[in-house]
């Protein structure tokens, strides 16, 4: 044997030979067979798959930011088993698609994504295409056009809004700068999607809403609780050029009628920190960004 393979003297040769060729078969047998390993299941967008576009945002901390919320929510998202999930201002479609994704396991869930932006609903249907995911992309200033039909339906809406301040008339001025100039305080759309929540939000619905430090984000919580909202942060999140918040809202009946302080969540649980969101928020945005 040539290659060095010695013979152990308990072996007789026939005996050496039958393990000998049948090791040899079984080598032929495995090297022969394609093992493919699948990948595993994703649940938000591959980044590498999102369609770019000079005029639409791109994916960034606060797209991130909002879908891990999502994510870390899917367990009782899955249980909401929403009918209608709605994006507001969809821009590249990576938000949309990642819900699609990581509700993919539901049945008879219908997503619809907007945007003012012609260009941002063509870039989220090529996003959508490339991650084999379905949703309704629709030309519109926030719900315009479709409120009606969209009244008290949706059980999931999800909003990354332009929250940047910046001067009242650079709002809506098109290209780029829609994705992110939002006026005073960076609250012109925010106010503006604020009074549509209400009518378009199911029963059961919830509303996630991407704000900064400088939204003043504890009285956004204010005036959703005086409009029969409780409220948590989702996610919590500081960059090196903003804070981000996540803010979860949900109807509460006990919250209406009382307007209590102290909300309880859709788990059934009331944490300190979501009896005195509102307060805790004010404090820690009652500074002025320089």
């Amino acid at each position: 044997f040539s290659q060095g393979v010695s013979i152990s003297t308990s072996l007789s040769l026939p005996t050496f030979w039958l393990l000998y060729l049948e090791s040899r078969v079984l080598v032929h047998v495995v090297s022969s067979c394609t093992v493919k390993l699948l990948p595993p299941e994703r649940r938000s967008a591959d980044i590498r798959l999102v369609a770019r576009h000079t005029d639409v945002y791109e994916p960034c901390d606060d797209s991130y930011a909002l879908v891990d919320a999502l994510l870390a929510d899917r367990a009782n998202l899955c249980e909401l088993h929403p009918s209608i999930c709605l994006e507001v201002g969809c821009g590249s479609g990576y938000v949309i698609t990642s819900l699609a994704l990581m509700l993919s396991d539901l049945k008879d869930t219908r997503f619809i994504a907007t945007d003012i932006s012609k260009s941002a609903v063509e870039t989220t249907r090529l996003t959508l295409e490339a991650h084999n995911v379905n949703a309704d992309v629709l030309v519109a200033d926030l719900v315009s056009g479709i409120d009606t039909h969209l009244a008290g339906a949706v059980d999931l809406l999800v909003f990354n809004p332009p929250y940047v301040p910046t001067p009242d008339d650079e709002v809506g001025i098109g290209g780029i700068a829609s994705a992110w100039a939002g006026g005073h305080k960076g609250r012109i759309v925010i106010d503006c999607m604020l009074e549509i929540v209400d009518s378009i939000l199911s029963p059961k619905g919830w509303f996630y809403l991407v704000t900064v430090a400088a939204n003043c984000p504890g009285e956004i919580c204010q005036i959703m609780r005086r409009k029969g909202f409780a409220s948590r942060i989702a996610i919590q999140r500081s960059t090196e050029e903003e804070s981000l918040h996540v803010l979860k809202f949900w109807r509460d009946a006990s919250n209406e009628a009382s307007d209590s302080s102290n909300p309880v969540s859709p788990s059934g649980r009331t944490s300190f920190m979501q009896r005195s969101l509102p307060h805790h928020l004010s404090r820690l945005v009652s500074f002025k960004p320089t």
